[in-house]
């Protein structure tokens, strides 16, 4: 990671850790960056850069300091305004922008916000790139065999505009609806918008679809962002499910680049489900070509086990669907994910959709002519405990001594009948433990035992 950016953008709480100076930096140096790529290149055309927001209070000032420093190096900034995170990739891809941002904190609370950066393929941002916006902002840019303390302005005719571009989110609109293959109608599906993105997007795809919808939290105030909802808070779509008696329902995260499912028992349904139901899908139609899942190493165990059993092969990335999608690319791979609802259909899309996910859940259950919980049925997921512990530096509590001879120690006793993994957020100042076992017992003893070495050891914060 590096120093500003992690895994998943330049995240912080808005105006702390992450500023409308930082967004500013980030503006000019992309507007200036692109435009001297094209120059040098023999293109004197003006470079274009697509942004999305959510609904959180803060994006309106990183939406507006990012196009100030955009316009102010001579980029033209398109704004789709509030849209998700999948829809700004799928934009910036299919009309060829030079980049794409996309300004939220995904699943955090409202007072943080980030700014996620997408290239023209509608992937995550290079390393390169984020390195040298990271030397900008500390005001040690060196680039194309020169120094710079400070990048020019342009000047006159090549000052950059805005565009409003809410075109582009209704043409992504129409694109989900697109890829919708059954007709919804007789379905009864509850949709979680978690006060996010989602909110005037999900809703509309799955009416045109047939569907009749219960959606909840999908009245954002800039305040409310995933704040006992969505798929990090799946109780009020379970609750829905079981009053309504519905079909199926999904739960999206702040940007909807996640989506977690509740059956039509109510029961809460994984992205590790998830990965499980469509690998077997397309398996069975010969469309998962390499026969591989790119999972991570947050899978559950009883998913690779299922995997087995059905003949179908897997990869390990690390945490984040940024190393998903990077496997998926050099290795061919039509399916992967995270057990957190992010899932990369890559036939379809660069990154993982929430929406697109529903879409293609929808299509499993009316094509089996069945329903999400005979579907799930035969995986057998084992026993899992994530403990999130907030501490002071991530990097020394996850390599203290004491720490990896205690997650060894419990290695040992686990065996082939669990595991446990000790790693840091890629995205908060938290060291996560995971612990999978045959009980939950044993998920919170091991668990226990590795946060009480971090605790004595004075990494952790109250």
């Amino acid at each position: 990671m590096g120093r500003y950016f992690g895994t998943d953008g330049f995240r912080g709480e808005a105006n702390v850790t992450l500023t409308a100076d930082h967004a500013y930096k980030v503006g000019r140096f992309l507007g200036w960056y692109f435009g001297e790529l094209k120059r040098r290149g023999g293109d004197n055309s003006i470079p274009k850069v697509v942004i999305g927001k959510d609904t959180r209070r803060s994006s309106y000032m990183f939406e507006y300091t990012l196009v100030a420093g955009l316009t102010a190096s001579g980029a033209d900034a398109y704004m789709m305004h509030v849209t998700t995170t999948p829809s700004v990739a799928h934009i910036a891809r299919v009309d060829e922008f030079d980049c794409g941002i996309m300004i939220s904190a995904s699943h955090n609370p409202y007072y943080d916000n980030g700014i996620k950066l997408i290239n023209c393929k509608g992937e995550k941002m290079d390393e390169a790139t984020i390195s040298l916006i990271e030397d900008y902002i500390d005001g040690k840019l060196e680039v194309f065999g020169q120094k710079y303390d400070e990048l020019p302005l342009a000047k006159r005719e090549k000052i950059g505009k805005t565009v409003d571009f809410s075109s582009g989110r209704n043409r992504y609109i129409a694109y989900l609806i697109s890829l919708g293959m059954y007709s919804f109608r007789g379905m009864k599906v509850g949709l979680d918008c978690a006060n996010g993105s989602s909110w005037n997007i999900a809703k509309s795809v799955f009416e045109a679809l047939g569907a009749t919808t219960y959606v909840i939290n999908a009245s954002p105030d800039g305040f409310n962002v995933n704040e006992g909802a969505g798929s990090t808070h799946m109780e009020g779509l379970v609750k829905l499910v079981k009053e309504k008696k519905l079909d199926v329902g999904f739960a999206y995260d702040g940007d909807a680049d996640r989506c977690l499912c509740v059956d039509d028992k109510g029961n809460i349904v994984t992205g590790d489900h998830i990965l499980y139901i469509y690998a077997l899908y397309m398996k069975d139609r010969g469309k998962l070509l390499t026969n591989t899942v790119v999972t991570t190493v947050m899978s559950n165990f009883g998913l690779y086990k299922a995997f087995d059993e059905a003949g179908i092969d897997y990869a390990k990335t690390p945490v984040g669907d940024k190393y998903v999608q990077e496997y998926i690319a050099e290795h061919g791979c039509r399916l992967g994910g995270e057990q957190s609802g992010h899932i990369i259909f890559s036939k379809y899309a660069t990154t993982g959709d929430g929406i697109l996910t529903s879409i293609k859940i929808m299509e499993v259950i009316l094509a089996r002519k069945t329903s999400l919980s005979k579907l799930i049925q035969p995986l057998k997921i084992y026993p899992q405990l994530l403990l999130n512990l907030k501490v002071k530096d991530k990097d020394a509590a996850q390599n203290d001594p004491d720490v990896l001879e205690a997650v060894r120690r419990i290695e040992s006793k686990l065996g082939d009948r669990g595991r446990i993994l000790v790693r840091a957020s890629g995205t908060e100042p938290l060291v996560r433990i995971m612990v999978e076992a045959e009980t939950e017992k044993l998920c919170k003893a091991y668990s226990k035992e590795v946060a009480e070495v971090l605790t004595k050891k004075g990494h952790t914060v109250k």
